[in-house]
């Protein structure tokens, strides 16, 4: 699950900093308050990329996805480039816990594999 969402939230990363640049555009916006909300919202995708199989950290990462979406009301793209990220997101999370699982039972299998064979060699 870690490098599917990982690989998400980098993505958002970069969608975040091309919000930047389209925000600062905008004639009610000053440069300062774009950079400082999208440098939270870049520097919040990376440190979360750490933290994601820790407790909560889905859960955060949900957080950063309604507040993709919520950016559209500054950058109107925002609505449909938060939305493809939250269903990425949510595909990020559903398969990667599937996959955690598959690569769970494949070493359970292959330990129990090993542990028949290994006394009959001894």
């Amino acid at each position: 699950m870690r490098m599917l969402c990982a690989s998400t939230l980098i993505g958002e990363f970069f969608v975040i900093g091309f919000a930047g640049l389209v925000a600062m555009k905008s004639d009610d916006l000053s440069m300062a308050t774009v950079w400082t909300v999208c440098g939270i919202g870049m520097l919040l995708s990376v440190l979360l990329c750490g933290v994601i199989t820790r407790p909560g950290g889905v859960q955060l990462g949900w957080g950063l996805q309604i507040l993709l979406v919520l950016s559209g009301f500054f950058v109107p793209m925002m609505f449909i480039l938060g939305l493809l990220f939250g269903a990425l997101w949510w595909a990020s999370v559903h398969y990667g816990r599937r996959i955690d699982e598959a690569k769970a039972r494949w070493a359970a299998q292959a330990e129990a594999q090993e542990s028949t064979e290994a006394p009959a060699q001894g």
